[in-house]
């Protein structure tokens, strides 16, 4: 049996994308063992995803020779015949070579690229395509070196949950909050993302304000554990408008599941954003204009159709957001809701 290791050891967002190139992997490859090398907090998401047989949590040590040695072990242990880097750093290259993998893939960028022995240019820093299709761009190359021919991708959604579980999940929220079946549910995830830059406060209530005022909506301003705060702040400042809090503290799965009733999932570049394009929701999103960070480069992975996007004209660093103008978002928000 073959056995791969795929690393997409960043955040949460990163690894949702990754799910399109886990699918081809294992639609292609069916009988092939598949263990993803990933940080703690990522590791629900990887347990109910249906291509991964097993998990590596990726434990830092200090001490980069240290860690590389330390992660070189756990790797070696598994007896892996390949790896697949969807996310590059020298220490996890580093590992990977004194765990001495015979076919090591990954992108041909960075010095990290020096311990691999399967490079394919990609260029991602240039933001040419999704983030999603350059990870199943390496999932192909690795299937052309193998000499067989790519099979048919995946469609959305990637991630499913049972379509009774969630139907009671939302009437019993409608029925909490005695919302009308005839109002759309608008989630507003106003929390940051790691280094994604998101819309202030402020602009999130201005968008809210002016939703409201052309259709009938429910706003559900969501919050992961540490982010209450900021559901708190923009609760204060569209108090007169129909809403409610979700605050996350029962895990991943629940959030995940959450997430699938809504009508509209609006947020920057974040873990839930990604997760509700795994779910094949409709998303507004917005991105700065920053090259590494743009809106085609972190599209989320639903159709096309149920996906629009905002984002500056020319990047002007951290007052990037300040420069969209919330009626026209509005505008645009509200039409694609009638649209539904």
């Amino acid at each position: 049996m073959q056995k791969i290791l795929v690393i997409r050891n960043d955040k949460l967002g990163d690894f949702m994308l990754a799910w399109p190139a886990l699918s081809l992997l294992k639609r292609q490859y069916p009988d092939t063992q598949i263990t993803v090398l990933i940080p703690a907090y990522t590791r629900p998401m990887a347990e109910i995803c249906p291509w991964i047989d097993n998990i590596i949590i990726d434990d830092q040590h200090h001490g980069c020779l240290a860690d590389a040695r330390h992660l070189a072990k756990k790797i070696r242990a598994c007896h892996f015949n390949i790896s697949i880097s969807l996310f590059l750093q020298t220490r996890t290259t580093l590992a990977l070579w004194l765990a001495r993998l015979p076919q090591r893939f990954g992108p041909a960028s960075k010095p990290a690229q020096l311990f691999l022995n399967r490079r394919l240019r990609q260029r991602r820093s240039l933001s040419l395509k999704p983030e999603y299709q350059y990870n199943t761009d390496l999932v192909r190359y690795f299937i052309s070196r193998n000499g067989d021919t790519v099979k048919d991708e995946q469609q959305p959604p990637y991630l499913q949950f049972d379509r009774q579980e969630i139907s009671t999940l939302r009437q019993t929220y409608r029925a909490q909050y005695t919302i009308d079946s005839h109002t759309r549910l608008v989630f507003i995830h106003p929390g940051n993302g790691g280094s994604a830059v998101n819309l202030s406060i402020t602009q999130f209530a201005e968008l809210a304000h002016r939703i409201n005022e052309k259709c009938p909506v429910h706003f559900v301003l969501t919050a992961g554990p540490d982010e209450k705060q900021s559901a708190l702040e923009l609760s204060a400042k569209i108090e007169e408008i129909d809403h409610s809090i979700y605050h996350s503290t029962n895990g991943l799965i629940n959030f995940a599941k959450f997430i699938s009733i809504c009508d509209l999932f609006i947020s920057g570049s974040t873990g839930p954003l990604h997760i509700a394009g795994a779910l094949n929701v409709n998303t507004a999103a917005f991105y700065p204009a920053r090259r590494s960070a743009t809106a085609l480069r972190w599209q989320t992975m639903n159709e096309e159709n149920k996906r629009i996007y905002f984002s500056p004209e020319k990047y002007t660093g951290e007052q990037d957001m300040a420069l969209l103008d919330m009626d026209k978002c509005a505008d645009k928000i509200s039409d694609f809701l009638k649209g539904y």
